[in-house]
């Protein structure tokens, strides 16, 4: 390597890594690398040694606050999905894509309040309402929009159906919903969890080294997720509906139909949409954080049950989002995620079928791109220097050699590109 991009790094990693940081050999190692997912599993664990705090352009990174124990460094160590990601489990099936599964299929909820306000189908929030009322959980400990900045996410414990329609749909934006994951676990109380891949992945290897965490959390919930974008691609929507952030006091990334309308609504009552093949498409996938874009696990594979946008395909074998009635793809992953799902189908709260496991590649086509590609972008990681998640067990390696040589060397190129001029 030159001395001119040696030197382009080793100013970016002091950037990167703030003095602070040096109390976490493992926080340092994640924010050198910007491999931080924000989950907040990092302050859950810290007893308030680290905090979350929001960064330009609107991700949320932890802060150290106080000196660490040795047993929440060995926490974070284990756990960390940006230091470590959890492999899959084992199940009658696996696939390189898509992860371990025992059924896939395609469904919605029946009642069709959950499946209109859900993003998709209402398959989650059926479950969720079906857990709930057969007693199976005690309350769903999940994300909502923020009370007083609606473009962003509070952590939320939904007891009620009521309260499980009312914070449904996508939230595009930095969470961070094991912050107070001690807190969650002091309480003698069954709960769902439903997070990100990373959060899933992340409260999966506590458990290895926390055993309340299986004990509180019989079910845990994700879905197929495309990476966080940034505070700043929100605003920028807003703007381009010719609103200023702070006019805002309702806010919705999807939902209300599938598959729904970006929608804002001032103080004053002025209402503004925006489609979603616009307000993702066009603006906020293009603020997706770096850890996502080398994610081993995005499809949720550590998780009892995985859903998606189950989209129907168009006439360029590409997902089309015309509006329509929702559909989601399921997988169950558990046997307690198949448990639940076959017993929610019978009860009438979701109705499904199956779905060939190869027919994903035409609803998802993103996420199949993605994987394949895991492996070249890690290999520019290594190519100058910077630390990499920990990824075994997740099929990268056979994800890899599905992809073609151009589009390999295309990414590992563009990857160290982005890397030495510090535009992850």
């Amino acid at each position: 390597m030159s001395s001119v991009s040696a030197k382009v790094l080793n100013d970016m990693d002091a950037r990167a890594a703030p003095a602070a940081a040096k109390a976490s050999p493992t926080i340092a190692r994640v924010l050198k690398g910007d491999l931080c997912t924000g989950c907040g599993l990092c302050a859950g664990v810290a007893d308030g040694a680290v905090a979350m705090t929001t960064v330009a352009p609107g991700y949320s990174r932890p802060e150290i606050q106080g000196a660490l124990s040795a047993q929440a460094e060995q926490a974070i160590a284990r756990a960390c999905p940006g230091n470590r990601v959890a492999a899959w489990h084992p199940a009658p099936h696996q696939h390189v894509s898509w992860g371990p599964w025992i059924q896939t299929l395609t469904g919605f909820a029946v009642d069709p309040d959950v499946r209109y306000s859900a993003s998709s189908g209402g398959a989650i929030s059926a479950l969720l309402i079906y857990a709930l009322e057969t007693g199976q959980i005690d309350a769903a400990l999940h994300v909502t929009a923020d009370r007083d900045q609606p473009t962003r996410n509070m952590v939320t414990w939904s007891r009620t159906r009521e309260e499980i329609i009312d914070a449904a749909g996508s939230r595009y934006a930095a969470s961070s919903p094991l912050a107070d994951i001690d807190a969650a676990l002091s309480q003698n109380l069954r709960l769902a969890f439903v997070g990100k891949p990373c959060d899933i992945s992340a409260l999966r290897q506590l458990a290895t080294v926390d055993a309340r965490v299986n004990e509180r959390f019989p079910l845990m919930l994700s879905f197929f997720c495309a990476g966080v974008p940034s505070h700043a691609g929100a605003d920028r929507i807003i703007r381009e509906m010719d609103f200023e952030p702070e006019e805002v006091k309702a806010f919705r990334y999807r939902g209300n139909g599938w598959p729904g309308m970006t929608r804002a609504e001032t103080h004053d009552g002025r209402v503004a949409e925006m489609r979603y093949e616009d307000s993702w498409g066009k603006q906020l996938s293009r603020e997706v954080q770096f850890r996502c874009k080398i994610c081993p696990d995005a499809v949720g594979g550590a998780a009892d049950i995985a859903c998606a946008d189950a989209w129907y395909g168009g006439e360029t074998g590409y997902p089309e989002f015309e509006e329509q009635d929702g559909r989601s793809l399921i997988m169950s992953r558990t046997g307690t995620g198949d448990a639940l799902l076959r017993s929610a189908m019978e009860a009438g709260a979701i109705v499904a079928e199956a779905l060939p496991i190869d027919e994903i590649d035409l609803m998802q086509p993103g996420q199949a791109r993605r994987k394949r590609l895991v492996a070249a972008r890690l290999a520019a990681c290594v190519a100058t220097f910077q630390p990499r998640p920990a990824m075994t067990g997740l099929d990268v390696g056979s994800a890899a050699r599905q992809a073609g040589v151009t589009e390999t060397i295309k990414n590992w190129l563009g990857t160290m590109r982005r890397i030495v001029q510090g535009r992850r």
